[in-house]
């Protein structure tokens, strides 16, 4: 079983940086893709960006050209820097893991438990 835990999130005034970080742990596991998401209150959760384990990375309209997605793998951690922000950013970011078993070659999926990014002056 793997385990994502997310960490970084707090409040931040607009115009603002927060690095959010997903480390993934356990047993012999390799990292397909990860992802970030997000939940404002009374929203529908949103995908942010996305990150192959080859590099490959994507952006909502939203925060493309604000968000940088990374992967360590050494570290198998994600990262979401978040620059600009703005009020609108607030919410719950979620990462969510795509990961294989090498030993029977099954793939699953996993979401962290969520970190608060408030934008407030």
């Amino acid at each position: 079983q793997v385990q994502l835990v997310e960490s970084g999130g707090g409040l931040v005034q607009p115009g603002g940086s927060l690095r959010l970080s997903c480390a993934a742990s356990g047993r012999m596991f390799s990292i397909n893709a990860m992802e970030w998401y997000r939940q404002a209150p009374g929203n529908q959760r949103e995908w942010v960006a996305s990150i192959t384990s080859g590099g490959n990375t994507n952006y909502a309209d939203s925060v493309k050209g604000r968000f940088i997605i990374s992967l360590d793998r050494a570290k198998n951690t994600v990262y979401l820097q978040m620059d600009s922000l703005k009020p609108e950013d607030t919410a719950v970011y979620y990462c969510k893991g795509g990961i294989t078993y090498p030993a029977n070659g099954r793939s699953y999926i996993y979401w962290g438990q969520g970190t608060q990014v408030t934008v407030s002056s």
